[in-house]
């Protein structure tokens, strides 16, 4: 099991990392309110990840705290839930707003994340509610922690920002036109990828 990543940020593709430690690179899936708050290319970062091993592919998923982690891992636990919708739902909304969605109940802003029916929100409401206990008031889950700063803005390298924004919903899975829709509502020249991303996610939830 690998359980925890530190080494050089050497590619950010959202939402997914490189990150290289002892010459070796692993690619890492990160849900885009923990990639908010990655630091540059080049710099060293700590990630702690969650491994999983099918017949076709071996998957790191990648989160900034063991809080973050410990709630994708109980969000998969729920009956039709799996990796790729998780990450979908903690890229929509911070970790601390998942929890405070189940505690209200709140089906409208659940349903708006991608693959999220009506069938899956109230599941996950059902199956949450008694896991999720006490998160929000102990150490697990903060509101200082787990909010991604709205300063902080990554510039990335690559021109097409516009294109990597849709790329990355496409992999958060949402449909090619909703993408499409919501980036080219706020692109403006000098963007960054992530400010694309990050007002894109925030138009649809």
């Amino acid at each position: 099991m690998i359980g925890r990543l530190r080494g050089i940020l050497i590619e950010k593709q959202p939402p997914q990392v490189l990150i290289e430690i002892g010459g070796i690179g692993y690619e890492v899936q990160m849900p885009m309110s923990c990639f908010y708050e990655l630091p540059d290319v080049g710099e060293e970062a700590i990630i702690y990840t969650h491994f999983i091993v099918r017949e076709d592919a071996q998957l790191l998923y990648g989160f900034n705290s063991v809080s973050e982690r410990a709630l994708f891992r109980e969000v998969i636990k729920a009956n039709g839930v799996g990796p790729k919708m998780g990450l979908g739902i903690l890229s929509g909304m911070t970790a601390s707003q998942f929890v405070a969605c189940v505690e209200r109940e709140d089906i409208s802003t659940l349903i708006k994340l991608p693959g999220v029916g009506k069938k899956t929100a109230e599941r996950l409401l059902v199956e949450m509610k008694d896991r999720l206990k006490g998160w929000g008031t102990g150490d697990l889950l903060t509101l200082a922690t787990d909010a991604a700063p709205l300063d902080h803005q990554v510039i990335f390298a690559e021109q097409n920002a516009e294109e990597e924004a849709v790329s990355a919903l496409l992999a958060l899975g949402y449909k090619p036109a909703q993408a499409s829709k919501a980036v080219a509502q706020f692109a403006k020249a000098g963007m960054s990828s992530e400010q694309l991303i990050r007002d894109a996610l925030k138009s649809m939830v």
